[in-house]
């Protein structure tokens, strides 16, 4: 175990795994989706599905993962599963971060363009920015490079430190741009959208797209969370470290919003403009800003920061596999997975215009169209393949492994987990309730809403 790495400390590992958490999805995805579906009903939909469904899979995983001290693969091989659960649950997330590692890391350079445009006050249009491939594929090797020195590293020495540093200065960034954005006339409309929920806009469709964005910001069903589970020393209180991380996450995508609304309301702009909010709108709305620039600057070295501590937990995953199961060194591991990844990520930064092929591409599944190389790989790897995974680690660790490992696991370093505290209910009784019945339920429903059973 400590020839893998282990974590220094527990805050190390709380940085480390928050920031694996904490991504473009908290800060880019969390408030589009937001603005498309009610505004506050949307967030207090999104809290519950964190508290009722992600929290008790976050235990889940790390919780594996220190048991066996593995990556995803040789944990279910070690516990005793057979080849197809083997696949569903240890190799599919493998598959799947490496993908979204390649075009996460596109949409990442995306982040440090704007970075400099706001800087320099360049204006641009985004859909011109992002179907120049002179710029966004130089910009995706940067953000491989920047994560691959970061893994070279190794657990303690480069992924913990780098994330000691980048997660508090992630949060400093918020608040600064909060303070600007709620100061703004007219962001009053903003807050009020955003914090005072309309319980009418609550449906069915909504809470099905807060569930599957809470998965999708929580990093369950990608293997990084079993990765880094496996870093965790025994003395560790899984249980309070889970809950922190999951605080910390919820908490970024909770102030993103609070940065994003004031200002969109601000300056008069609709909340539903869909996933080109961030990058389209709020690059207007920062040129119109007093020092806008240097506010834009801030912001997107944010976007810059999340998409970072998120792409090192995605390049670490896989590259755990190979040192464990091949015997490779890190260093061989860390390159051949970045390499093979940003090659992999070309398509993808071709997909947005500047090639007719990869961006006229289409898939059609269950009623559900999807048009664009990035497009398609996200629906099936980021949303579809990683919720089928959720599935099957819930339901092996719930239903056909001993769920007593993990009890006892999780009692070690929280020796007050099967202890009664509620109704003669033991926080390990109310966690094996949610792993067991709660959480395959409502994650089979999502799954069940992506093939168009519920509508469109």
């Amino acid at each position: 175990m400590t020839a893998r790495g282990q974590w220094a400390s527990k805050f190390g590992f709380i940085m480390a795994a928050a920031g694996s958490a904490v991504g473009l999805g908290n800060i880019w995805r969390f408030p589009y989706l937001t603005g498309e579906n009610g505004g506050a009903a949307f967030v207090l939909v999104y809290i519950c599905c964190v508290v009722l469904v992600g929290a008790p899979m976050l235990i889940n995983e790390i919780a594996l993962g220190r048991l066996t001290g593995k990556n995803p693969v040789g944990a279910f091989q070690s516990t005793g599963a057979n080849s197809l659960w083997t696949f569903f649950a240890g190799v599919l997330p493998l598959m799947v971060t490496f993908v979204v590692l390649s075009y996460y890391s596109i949409i990442a350079g995306w982040t440090v363009g704007y970075i400099f445009t706001s800087l320099f006050s360049l204006h641009t249009s985004f859909t011109e920015f992002i179907a120049d491939p002179t710029i966004v594929v130089p910009l995706g090797a940067f953000v491989i490079l920047v994560t691959v020195l970061i893994v070279l590293g190794g657990v303690s020495g480069g992924i913990e430190k780098a994330a000691k540093i980048m997660m508090p200065a992630l949060f400093i960034l918020l608040i600064i741009v909060i303070i600007r954005s709620v100061t703004l006339p007219g962001a009053g409309k903003g807050i009020e959208y955003y914090l005072i929920p309309d319980f009418s806009k609550i449906t069915g469709m909504v809470a099905l797209k807060a569930l599957t964005q809470a998965f999708f910001s929580l990093g369950v069903g990608w293997g990084m969370m079993i990765t880094y589970g496996s870093y965790l020393p025994k003395t560790q209180n899984i249980v309070t470290s889970s809950l922190w991380v999951g605080a910390m996450d919820t908490s970024v995508a909770l102030l993103a919003g609070l940065m994003v609304f004031p200002a969109v309301f601000a300056f008069n702009m609709s909340p539903s403009e869909g996933p080109t909010l961030v990058f389209s709108v709020l690059a207007n709305i920062f040129q119109e800003m007093p020092l806008g620039h240097i506010a834009g600057a801030l912001f997107f070295l944010l976007l810059f920061l999340a998409a970072i501590t998120s792409t090192i937990s995605m390049l670490e995953a896989p590259s755990a596999y190979f040192m464990d199961t091949r015997k490779w060194s890190r260093k061989k591991a860390a390159w051949t997975v970045a390499v093979v990844a940003f090659l992999f990520g070309i398509p993808s930064a071709l997909s947005n215009g500047s090639s007719p092929f990869f961006t006229e591409l289409q898939l059609n599944l269950f009623g559900t169209e999807k048009h664009g190389f990035m497009d398609i790989m996200d629906y099936l790897f980021g949303t579809l393949f990683m919720m089928v995974v959720v599935l099957a680690t819930c339901l092996y660790t719930g239903w056909f492994m001993k769920t007593d490992r993990l009890v006892g696991e999780i009692q070690q370093g929280s020796p007050g987990f099967t202890t009664p505290v509620l109704f003669g209910l033991s926080p390990a009784s109310i966690w094996r309730f949610a792993l067991r019945f709660l959480c395959p339920v409502i994650i089979l429903l999502v799954i069940l809403n992506m093939f168009g059973v519920f509508g469109s």
